[in-house]
C-alpha cells in the first residue's frame, strides 16, 4: 500500500516538467519512473526467494519417487556432495519398480541375480525312490532352482534355524521355484510339523517305489560301504521259516508308506503332496515330469526330447545340453545291479508288504500295482 502511495506521489511532482523535456528524455524517464515504482511494490524479499525456502514447484512434489527426481535447482544451497548423493539417488530411483498401492519393491540391479528363499516345495521321500532323477529332471526346468545337496535341516539340523537353512538355498528370481530334496523327512516323525510351521503352503513331492525293491536296493547300496554287512535276510527277518520281519531294521520300516504318510496328513491335505512313481520314472520319465510340472504349476517344458534311455545303466539320462559336451547321467551309485535276494524271501516280503499298499493305494486313490 505503501509503494502504491509513493507512485502516485512521485508521478505527480515530475509530471509537470515532462513537456520541458524532449521525446527522448520523456522515455528515459518514464522506464526510470517505472522502475522506481516496480521497486516500491515488489521489494526484494518478495522477488528473490529466500535461499531456506525452495520454490513452490519444488514443494508440490510429493513421495518419495519424486522427491528424487526434483532438479538440483531445488537444492540452491546443496553442496557439491549434497548434490552427487542425489544424483546417486535418482540413479537408484529409475530402478525402482512401484506397484499399484506405490509399494516399492527392491532394485532391478538385485532381482536380476535373485534372493535366496525358502523352498517353496520341497522332495521329502522316499530314500531309493528315485528322488535324485526327479530333482536333476526338474531342475532343467527355467523356472525352477534347485540346492544341489541335501540339506537335512528338518531331520538333523533343525536347531540351526530357518535363515540357516535360507542360506543354504540358491539365488532365485521372484517367478521362480525354489526347492530342495531329503529322502529322510518323509520316515522322520516331526519332519511334518516342521514345515507346516515354516508353511503350510509347502508343496511336497515323494518319490514312491515298490517296497521289496526298494529295501533291496537300499540293502545294496549299504553293502557296497561296508562289505562286511550281514545278509539281507539275516536283516530283514527275526524269524524267516515263520516269516516274521523284523520292522525294525530301516530298509523295511521306511517301505511303510501309509504309516508315514498318516503322519503327515496331520498336517497337510493329501492335495498338497504329489506322488511320483518309480517304476514310471524309468519307464517314462517326460510323462512323470510332465505331472511334476503341473503339481508345481510350471508350464511343461521338461519333455520326452530331454531323455534318452540308457541301456548300460538300465535307466533314463538328459540328453546332452547344447553347451556341454557330454550327456548327463546319474552317477554311478544310481542303476547299479542289485545283489542276488532268494526267491522265497522276496515272496515273503510281498507277503508281508501287501496289506500297507493296499492301504496306501486307498489314500491316495492310486493303484501302483506293486506285486
Amino acid at each position: 500500500m505503501y509503494g502504491e502511495m509513493a507512485c502516485v506521489l512521485l508521478f505527480s511532482r515530475l509530471l509537470p516538467f515532462s513537456h520541458r523535456l524532449r521525446g527522448t528524455s520523456v522515455c528515459l524517464l518514464s522506464l526510470f519512473l517505472s522502475y522506481l515504482c516496480y521497486c516500491a511494490l515488489f521489494p526484494d524479499s518478495a522477488v528473490v526467494q529466500k535461499s531456506g525456502n525452495p520454490p513452490s514447484s519444488c514443494q508440490r512434489a510429493d513421495g518419495a519417487k519424486r522427491r528424487l527426481q526434483k532438479s538440483l535447482s531445488c537444492l540452491p544451497d546443496a553442496s557439491f556432495a549434497d548434490a552427487t548423493q542425489l544424483k546417486t539417488d535418482q540413479r537408484r530411483a529409475s530402478t525402482l519398480h512401484v506397484a499399484g498401492n506405490n509399494t516399492p519393491v527392491p532394485p532391478m540391479v538385485n532381482l536380476k541375480f535373485g534372493n535366496k528363499k525358502l523352498p517353496n516345495a520341497i522332495i521329502v521321500g522316499v530314500k531309493k525312490g528315485g528322488t535324485r532323477a526327479v530333482l536333476e529332471f526338474i531342475r532343467i526346468h527355467p523356472d525352477v532352482r534347485a540346492a544341489g545337496t541335501e540339506t537335512h535341516f528338518f531331520d538333523r539340523n533343525y536347531d540351526r534355524g530357518l535363515e540357516w537353512y535360507r542360506g543354504l538355498m540358491p539365488r532365485t528370481l521372484e517367478s521362480q521355484i525354489t526347492m530342495e530334496k531329503t529322502p529322510s523327512y518323509f520316515v522322520t516323525k516331526e519332519t511334518p510339523r516342521r514345515i507346516s510351521t515354516m508353511s503350510q503352503d509347502t508343496k511336497l513331492i515323494v518319490v514312491v517305489r515298490d517296497p521289496v525293491t526298494r529295501a533291496i536296493s537300499d540293502y545294496t547300496q549299504t553293502l557296497s560301504k561296508t562289505p562286511d554287512l550281514p545278509s539281507f535276510q539275516e536283516l530283514a527277518f527275526r524269524n524267516q521259516s515263520l516269516g516274521l520281519v523284523d520292522m525294525s531294521w530301516n530298509a523295511i520300516r521306511i517301505g511303510l508308506y501309509a504309516l508315514h504318510l498318516e503322519n503327515w496328513l496331520r498336517y497337510f491335505p493329501l492335495a498338497q503332496i504329489h506322488f511320483v512313481s518309480g517304476e514310471r520314472l524309468i519307464t517314462d520319465p517326460a510323462g512323470e515330469l510332465a505331472r511334476v510340472q503341473d503339481f508345481l504349476g510350471l508350464k511343461r517344458i521338461v519333455t520326452d526330447k530331454h531323455f534318452y534311455f540308457n541301456r548300460t545303466k538300465g535307466f533314463p539320462c538328459l540328453k546332452k545340453p547344447e553347451s556341454s559336451g557330454s550327456p548327463r547321467c546319474l552317477g554311478k551309485s544310481k542303476g547299479r545291479t542289485h545283489v542276488q535276494i532268494d526267491r522265497d524271501a522276496i515272496e515273503q516280503l510281498r507277503d508281508f508288504y501287501r496289506p500297507y499298499n493296499v492301504k496306501f493305494y486307498e489314500m491316495v486313490g492310486h493303484d501302483f500295482k506293486w506285486e
